[in-house]
C-alpha cells in the first residue's frame, strides 16, 4: 500500500465519518425541533433544568447551561413556533443533503457545499459579534467538510 493510497483512505473515512456525523445531527435536530413545537414551557422548562443540573453542580457559573435555562424561561409562543419549524426545516434539509451524499448523487455535491458555505458565512457573520468557542469548532468542521465534499466531488 503506499503513502497516496493510505492518504486516500484516510480522507475518505473523514468524508464518510463527516456524512454520518451531519445525519446524525440532522435527526437530533428534526426531534429537537418536534419536541420545541409540542411540548409546553413548563415540560420545556424541566427538560433543560434536568439536561444543565449536573453541569450547574459542577459549575453554578456556566455560561452555556445559565443561557440556555434563560432562554427557555423566556421564550413566547412565536420563539416556540419558529425554533420548532426552523429545525425541523433545516434538520430536513440536511437530511436530504445527506442522503444524496450517501448514495453518491452528483446534485448533492454542490448543493451540500452552497448549503454549508451559507451556514459558514452566518457563523463568521455571529463570531464578528461575539466569540464563541463552540461556534468556531463548528466552523471549522463544516469548513473541512466542505473541502473533504469538493475532493469527493471531483473523484466521482
Amino acid at each position: 500500500m503506499t503513502n497516496q493510497t493510505f492518504r486516500d483512505r484516510i480522507l475518505h473515512w473523514a468524508f464518510a465519518m463527516g456524512i454520518w456525523v451531519k445525519g446524525f445531527d440532522a435527526i437530533l435536530e428534526i426531534v429537537g425541533g418536534f419536541i420545541f413545537l409540542l411540548a409546553s414551557d413548563l415540560t420545556l422548562n424541566r427538560l433543560v433544568i434536568a439536561l444543565t443540573a449536573h453541569e450547574l453542580v459542577e459549575d453554578p457559573h456556566d455560561m452555556i447551561a445559565n443561557v440556555l435555562r434563560q432562554a427557555v424561561a423566556q421564550a413566547s409562543l412565536d420563539t416556540h413556533l419558529f425554533g420548532g419549524i426552523y429545525l425541523i426545516i433545516h434538520g430536513l434539509a440536511k437530511l436530504w443533503l445527506v442522503t444524496g451524499l450517501l448514495r453518491s448523487k452528483p446534485w448533492a455535491y454542490p448543493a451540500t457545499i452552497g448549503f454549508l458555505c451559507l451556514f459558514i458565512t452566518y457563523q463568521l457573520y455571529r463570531l464578528s459579534y461575539h466569540d464563541s468557542l463552540g461556534l468556531v469548532l463548528l466552523t471549522l468542521f463544516d469548513s473541512v467538510f466542505v473541502i473533504l465534499i469538493w475532493r469527493e466531488y471531483r473523484l466521482l
